[in-house]
């Protein structure tokens, strides 16, 4: 949801910050903003990715303590079994986005992290507007910030606790976790989608966020139906 749009992966050199081996030739999705770079590839669940998250987690943590409400693993990645691009998506949840500058971003560029300061929100659900155009509503406000050059490719979205958005990435993931039919047929589609745009990285989460809203449907009913609420977070 809404980190697709905004795209600039940079060569890896082997290593990263968190000592997880990462090489060029092992990221199906590289380089490029919108069309005429590597075809987006969605690859099969890889084992790594929890212990890959949980490093960058733990090293988030130590850098934010508690001004990191929570950090999550979030995305196709966070959910087992599910196929995704080989992108770590993480949530960080603050309490608001007051002196987001000097508590959060600041630390943050000074360990290496990029910010995109040009993405400001999330897709909203019931935006009847074009594909890729956003009305401002804070509910669907957001930060994004990408990995240091060199590093494991993440997507870091900066969220505010309570807020719809943070709601939705938690609730998509746990859904996903609980529904492995619903998970596998999430997957059929994104991988048949893939091939449809080839390279196109603004038709691809154009055409997939209203899958995922038809999806947050499902996952609505079923968090009515069985009390949920957010587990604790994963670092």
């Amino acid at each position: 949801m809404g980190g697709d749009r905004a795209y600039s992966f940079v060569r890896g050199n082997g290593k990263s910050l968190y000592n997880i081996p990462y090489t060029l030739a092992a990221h199906p999705w590289i380089a490029g903003e919108t069309k005429g770079c590597a075809v987006i590839e969605i690859i099969p669940y890889q084992i790594r990715w929890p212990e890959e998250f949980a490093a960058i987690g733990a090293h988030l943590r130590q850098l934010l303590g508690r001004r990191a409400r929570r950090i999550d693993h979030i995305g196709s990645t966070s959910v087992p079994g599910l196929g995704s691009k080989d992108i770590i998506d993480l949530q960080l949840t603050l309490d608001s986005f007051a002196d987001f500058a000097g508590q959060i971003q600041a630390p943050l560029e000074a360990a290496g992290f990029v910010l995109r300061p040009h993405t400001l929100a999330d897709h909203r659900p019931d935006d009847q507007r074009s594909p890729g155009t956003f009305a401002y509503d804070p509910e669907w406000e957001k930060r994004y910030l990408r990995e240091r050059p060199g590093d494991r490719v993440l997507h870091m979205h900066v969220r505010v606790q309570g807020r719809k958005n943070q709601r939705y990435a938690l609730l998509f993931r746990d859904y996903l976790r609980a529904h492995p039919q619903a998970a596998a047929a999430y997957q059929a589609f994104k991988m048949r989608l893939a091939k449809l745009v080839g390279d196109d990285r603004v038709a691809y989460p154009d055409t997939k966020d209203p899958v995922c809203d038809l999806i947050i449907q499902a996952a609505e009913m079923w968090a009515a139906a069985t009390a949920w609420t957010p587990g604790p977070a994963d670092a």
